[in-house]
């Protein structure tokens, strides 16, 4: 085939082909979508939605220049006024730059914010990493007490608890501020030092730039390493472990279990104090489903004035991913309630005129032209409630056949009270819904 997808990007198909597929239908995605947003209203969050590319030097400020978001991951291209963009990798730094651009902490409704939508990474594809993927988070600003941490993480929680997930992880830490990470690089850099040569490449390097870095590393012999490493909570001040006690407390009043991770710090420059990743049992090693922590001094790297945040990001092929590994439930995809099989030219005018009054009362509609056992077949296959076929006779004698194709009962009606029955069936089918 000449035209083929880009690798580590997919369709997102009406239905499922199978395959690996499967899980990751159009009425997946918008059920997942669904949730996100009505769990988001519920705790008051308002929905933003920021261009789908940026000025690159956005994501450098913001994101931070050792990471690997902005060293390797990111796309980027040249415009025709030969600037710098960027596909939005992450979605923090493009919000705080809308708040700061905006002044939206003068406003009261716009200081916890979310927003749903496809980002890039230029990332080695695998089991819930893709080059293009689609993210919900949620920033709330303003706000710099453990009650906030507090907020958006019963939140994530309770996202996938309406998703129906289960054996979820919260891990936890606190990373400090810039002057608790002061002493703290020098110790893991003395720690990490006699051992400099067991190091990837990448860590090596990691040592020099930014060695809390380090400990977010996926090796397996370096993370046996590092349960040795200093603890930051240790190198804490009295401020961030105020904080840090004071959400634990929080957390285990509202039923919330966490496990405290000291080496985890995320893989983004701007986080300070609290930071959390929640895992799921069903992914392997990419078992991150959704992180994030406070950033309270990022507004002022992007050249604002200081403002307190905190918010996370969740993967939504991940969460699809888990789901259908926890055989979680998905409503059913949505089908026509009424099919019309029109049996001859004259019969499709009749029914062609009858379907858009229904759907025109809301009632969802289709219609198939093709010999009745073939259109019965599609209307089964389709998951139609009720079939209405319309022939010579039913031309003749001004009477339709309804047939309902779950209990096979068939329903005969006057063509002009064809649509006052239908309805009554529609209504009683959503009444017991």
């Amino acid at each position: 085939m000449e035209y083929q997808l880009p690798k580590g990007v997919f369709d997102i198909l009406p239905a499922s082909v199978g395959g690996d597929d499967a899980w990751r239908t159009s009425d997946r995605f918008q059920y997942v979508e669904s949730v996100m947003r009505k769990t988001a209203h519920d705790y008051g969050f308002y929905e933003i939605r920021t261009p789908i590319f940026e000025k690159t030097e956005l994501f450098i400020r913001g994101v931070g220049a050792s990471s690997d978001i902005v060293s390797k991951e990111m796309y980027v291209f040249e415009d025709k006024g030969k600037r710098s963009m960027t596909l939005r990798p992450e979605g923090t730094a493009p919000v705080m730059r809308s708040i700061i651009e905006k002044n939206l902490d003068k406003y009261a409704d716009f200081k916890k914010l979310f927003y749903i939508g496809p980002y890039f990474r230029y990332d080695r594809p695998q089991a819930g990493r893709y080059r293009q993927f689609h993210q919900f988070g949620v920033e709330a600003i303003c706000d710099p007490s453990p009650f906030q941490d507090l907020e958006v993480i019963d939140m994530i929680c309770e996202l996938y608890n309406r998703l129906g997930i289960k054996n979820i992880n919260v891990m936890l830490n606190s990373v400090g501020n810039e002057a608790c990470r002061i002493p703290y690089k020098k110790a893991l850099i003395e720690f990490l030092k006699p051992h400099f040569h067991d190091l990837s490449k990448e860590s090596q390097i990691r040592l020099e730039q930014n060695p809390l870095r380090i400990l977010d590393t996926k090796n397996e012999k370096e993370q046996e390493l590092l349960k040795s490493a200093p603890s930051i909570l240790k190198y804490l001040d009295e401020e961030c472990e105020e904080h840090f006690h004071a959400l634990c407390t929080l957390l285990k009043k509202q039923n919330i279990p966490f496990i405290i991770n000291q080496n985890l710090v995320r893989g983004l420059d701007y986080y300070n104090k609290t930071v959390f990743e929640i895992t799921s049992d069903v992914l392997g090693a990419q078992n991150t489903i959704g992180a994030g922590g406070r950033y309270d001094g990022l507004t002022e790297q992007l050249g604002g004035t200081h403002l307190p945040a905190f918010g996370y990001g969740t993967g939504i092929e991940r969460i699809l991913l888990t789901m259908a590994g926890q055989e979680c439930y998905f409503p059913k995809k949505a089908h026509p309630f009424a099919f019309f099989i029109a049996l001859g030219e004259d019969s499709k005018k009749v029914a062609l005129d009858l379907m858009y009054q229904a759907r025109h009362q809301a009632i969802p509609s289709e219609i198939s032209n093709k010999k009745i056992q073939k259109a019965l077949q599609i209307a089964n296959s389709m998951k139609a409630e009720f079939a209405i076929i319309i022939g010579d006779e039913e031309l003749e004698t001004n009477n339709l056949q309804i047939k309902n194709l779950n209990t096979r009962e068939t329903i005969s009606c006057k063509r002009e009270e064809f649509i006052e029955t239908l309805s009554k069936y529609w209504k009683e089918l959503n009444a017991n819904k």
